[in-house]
């Protein structure tokens, strides 16, 4: 690599970590597990050459109208509220559109449906809002997310703010010998069977084995971790915590169908927040809680159990788009259409 070259990455990776509003997804190391899309990274600076956003951006070809979909997964790196960066991110972003011929681009940022300042800019811009959100499939990243506030606060004050029962659940792995190892990337085998046993149990899609693989190698091990409950030798559950700069993200996880009474996923969600404290974050962030408004969702449980750490719910903003040619974009949606009612 040379000097200037490490020089930019370093300074790229302190603007990342010490952001505020960082997002893994927004890094150029997730942005190398997407190995079918195109990448382009748009770096933006002020008068005195100081970064002051970055926004990563997946490309990919459409089939049958053979046209590139623009597509930047939590939208950017910078100040919510910084017109001038946001203004320059969008351009970049549409000179990026006119090279690729792209139809549309859409981002959905990791920022509060209630910072009506950000709307309004973005819209200034020439974003127009996603509407008729009516259910997860109509959004391609989670709009409900689910947070704990750790900021300033130390093991004994978080444990304090789980409810009753879910202090009682982790001191009841830890009681009965539920044991957690951090493991490497020769656990990647027994993390993939765990994911496919709890997949077929809870009917979501898993992914192959080489994208966790990958997942774990691209972070590297400053960014990612896979953590192993076990009982008695036997592993029994597994989770991969992504750490970077002020948060903690719950990205994957899941348990064996034996041993589910001795409450592993529990014990695994207190390790990984004990790590965010230790690591001096103000953030953990459990994920997406997609049928939390409807107890008779297939999802509430997930929600559920979440609720019982006593974080709070954050409602993403809509997924904001611009759209560069309405013919195709008009196909594409049709297209989109059809695919969705042969799958169901």
């Amino acid at each position: 690599m040379k000097a200037k070259e490490k020089e930019i990455n370093n300074e790229l990776e302190e603007f990342l970590k010490n952001n505020p509003n960082i997002n893994f997804m927004q890094t150029p190391n997730w942005a190398e597990i997407k190995e079918n899309w195109k990448k382009e990274f748009i770096i933006v600076r002020n008068k005195e050459n100081k970064i002051t956003g970055t926004m990563s951006i997946l490309l990919r070809k459409v089939p049958i109208i053979n046209r590139y979909i623009m597509y930047a997964p939590r939208g950017f790196i910078c100040e919510t509220n910084d017109k001038e960066t946001l203004e320059k991110l969008t351009n970049k972003a549409k000179e990026i559109a006119k090279k690729y011929k792209a139809f549309i681009f859409i981002l959905d940022p990791d920022v509060t449906n209630e910072d009506q300042k950000f709307k309004n800019i973005m819209t200034g811009l020439g974003y127009k809002m996603k509407k008729n959100i009516k259910s997860s499939n109509d959004v391609i990243q989670p709009k409900y997310l689910y947070k704990l506030n750790i900021k300033n606060k130390n093991e004994e004050e978080v444990m304090k703010l789980f409810s009753q029962k879910t202090r009682y659940n982790i001191k009841l792995a830890i009681k009965k010998g539920v044991k957690i190892r951090e493991g490497d990337i020769k656990d990647i085998n027994t993390f993939f069977k765990i994911m496919k046993e709890t997949g077929k149990r809870d009917n979501f899609y898993v992914r192959k084995k080489t994208y966790y693989e990958k997942v774990y190698k691209e972070m590297s091990k400053e960014h990612a971790k896979i953590l192993i409950a076990e009982y008695k030798n036997t592993e029994i559950a597994a989770a991969m915590p992504i750490m970077y700069g002020n948060k903690v993200w719950y990205l994957y996880g899941g348990s064996t169908n034996k041993y589910r009474n001795l409450m592993p996923n529990y014990l695994l969600q207190w390790e990984m927040i004990k790590l965010a404290i230790n690591l001096k974050c103000e953030t953990y962030d459990f994920g997406g809680i997609s049928g939390y408004m409807n107890t008779n969702s297939k999802s509430y449980g997930v929600y559920r159990f979440k609720k019982g750490f006593n974080g709070e719910i954050f409602e993403c903003i809509n997924e904001l788009y611009i759209i560069f040619n309405p013919i195709i974009n008009f196909i594409w949606n049709i297209l989109f259409k059809i695919r969705k009612k042969l799958i169901n």
